[in-house]
């Protein structure tokens, strides 16, 4: 299964946006060395947004293809479509939901086993998540130090279209996620523009 391994924090920088979610990551964003000199032309802006998406959501270049292929047959605004449905992935819940750190983690930590999803267990990260959905911490897993952390002491605001269980490591998709309140920096319609030529 092909991943991600880049730098994260030279990503960050390139990117001029916090798409790992680390505290850390644009520490040296604006020292001299990585100021843009030069004009970025229209083709670039939207390579760049391109590229946000992947960054934010852990995903390649062939997968994002799929997505917005898919994204295409929905009736609403495709660039709306195709963010909303790399927000359901089962790696991204788990993240956004504060069970890991980073999408790197949460990514882990679903293909190594640790969730059910409605009782059953997946470990497929792009797995779209249906609204009503439950996903749980799996038992044995909820004594883990690390887990525990994340969970309880780490985890960010909580988003409205994700209801949070701290009783039962658990968390639910009450609904699907309104483009305006994923929290994600990205111009959708510069990366249609990009896939549209």
């Amino acid at each position: 299964m092909a991943t991600r391994r880049g730098p994260r924090f030279k990503e960050c920088r390139r990117l001029g946006v916090n798409v790992c979610g680390h505290p850390k990551a644009m520490n040296r964003a604006n020292a001299p060395a990585f100021k843009k000199k030069h004009k970025i032309s229209e083709y670039g802006l939207q390579l760049i947004e391109k590229q946000k998406i992947k960054a934010y959501y852990g995903i390649l270049e062939r997968q994002l293809r799929r997505y917005y292929a898919l994204a295409l047959k929905k009736e609403g605004k495709t660039g709306e479509e195709l963010i909303r449905m790399l927000e359901t992935r089962l790696d991204n819940i788990v993240y956004r939901a504060g069970f890991a750190s980073s999408i790197r983690m949460a990514r882990q930590m679903v293909t190594h086993r640790h969730f059910t999803v409605n009782g059953k267990k997946i470990n497929i990260p792009s797995f779209e998540v249906p609204v009503g959905s439950e996903i749980c911490l799996v038992e044995k897993d909820r004594k883990n130090p690390q887990f525990k952390k994340c969970f309880l002491e780490l985890n960010k605001a909580p988003l409205e279209y994700i209801q949070r269980n701290e009783e039962s490591f658990s968390a639910k998709l009450v609904s699907y996620p309104e483009r305006k309140k994923i929290p994600v920096e990205i111009n959708d319609q510069l990366v249609v523009e990009f896939y549209s030529k």
